[in-house]
């Protein structure tokens, strides 16, 4: 693990905020925040560029998901300028997944810093999605 975790874990809490905005404009905010200008965002679903199409991605997985966020799983690890962490996805009311069960979607993201700590590249990884998605 890096003597540099802040950094790491700064740059997750900026991702994880933007993934949970859900007002237009707190998203667009939240996506400049965490994301350089021409940043990407690459999964097995999609693979966009620039904070329109992430923010595009983000709206679209609320919209399936209404009333769930992502909450981080574990600890943020990384080293030189690249950072990975696991997430989830559960329902906001009392913080559980939907009935009682697994989270409905899982997985871990592996992002790229720029020096700011900004994120140039982030390559998600699915480890539970839904048959419908």
């Amino acid at each position: 693990m890096s003597v540099n975790t802040n950094r790491y874990e700064s740059a997750a809490a900026r991702y994880l905020e933007a993934w949970n905005a859900t007002e237009p404009e707190a998203l667009k905010k939240a996506v400049a925040a965490a994301w350089t200008a021409d940043g990407g965002y690459t999964d097995p679903l999609c693979d966009v560029r620039g904070h329109e199409g992430i923010a595009a991605v983000i709206a679209a997985a609320h919209e399936q998901f209404p009333g769930f966020v992502f909450r981080p799983l574990g600890t943020v690890d990384g080293h030189h300028d690249t950072a990975r962490f696991a997430w989830e996805l559960v329902n906001e009311a009392g913080g559980t997944p939907s009935g009682g069960g697994s989270a409905p979607v899982a997985g871990f993201d592996v992002v790229t810093l720029d020096g700011d700590g900004r994120i140039r590249q982030v390559l998600g990884f699915l480890d539970r999605v839904p048959a419908t998605a």
